[in-house]
């Protein structure tokens, strides 16, 4: 298969202020933005710059929106692995087309982003039945990521950090948490949800102790019935 083949094709532009983050992780975020865009200046004072992140925490809370976000600021290419392909593929195939796409990255100075990084990077003593394939898998990110060049940018993605290996944890410099949100940023985030909207959709009811994704979904079902209804109602239909 080709290089092409284990990328997903996702050109969506996202800007750092199009997520929302606490504040933790948008200093640190900001911070690994700009030790990559100074990263020459840094290292004349023998400055280790950082560009391996592990995002780990709650599904739906902004680790893929995060990894678009940053590589948009640092006007880099994203590289978003297909896991399905990758793991489909024969261990040995598959640490083959891990160095493939690692090669792409760092030749291209781009982010990759691998997502479910616990499926590809599970702890070597985990599978008993396929210890010895997956230890050679692990092996291969263990090389991958210490010979990942500096002026491209590793993000992994987990919700499952515990099943991570811990040499492989070792080698992410910044390990930055995503819990759900808090009830203020998400009430910031049903604001922009819903200020394209109708007026009249402003007013429903909001749950709390949800993921974006959770929120978005929950807002837009509701706004959409809303609409519907005053549709129907313009139409004359009646429902019964």
């Amino acid at each position: 298969m080709n290089v092409i083949d284990f990328i997903i094709n996702d050109k969506e532009p996202v800007l750092l202020n199009d997520i929302f983050l606490d504040e933790a992780n948008k200093s640190n975020f900001e911070q690994l933005i700009k030790e990559n865009t100074y990263q020459e200046e840094l290292r004349k004072y023998g400055l280790p710059v950082n560009n391996k992140v592990l995002l780990h925490g709650k599904s739906g809370c902004g680790k893929t929106m995060s990894a678009k976000a940053i590589a948009n600021a640092l006007q880099k290419k994203i590289l978003i692995l297909n896991l399905s392909t990758i793991i489909r593929s024969r261990i040995g195939e598959t640490s083959q087309n891990l160095k493939m796409i690692f090669d792409k990255a760092g030749k291209e100075q781009a982010v990759l982003f691998l997502d479910e990084f616990d499926q590809i990077g599970k702890e070597r003593s985990t599978d008993d039945k396929d210890v010895g394939e997956m230890r050679r898998l692990v092996n291969t990110l263990l090389q991958l990521i210490d010979y990942y060049p500096e002026n491209a940018v590793l993000i992994a993605a987990t919700n499952h950090p515990e099943l991570i290996d811990q040499a492989l944890l070792r080698r992410f410099q910044l390990q930055l948490n995503f819990e759900l949100p808090s009830r203020k940023i998400l009430d910031q985030y049903y604001d922009k949800l819903l200020s394209a909207l109708p007026a009249e959709v402003n007013d429903i009811p909001r749950k709390y102790d949800l993921s974006f994704a959770e929120a978005k979904d929950y807002a837009f079902t509701l706004a959409k019935g809303i609409i519907i209804k005053k549709l129907e109602a313009e139409a004359g239909i009646i429902n019964s």
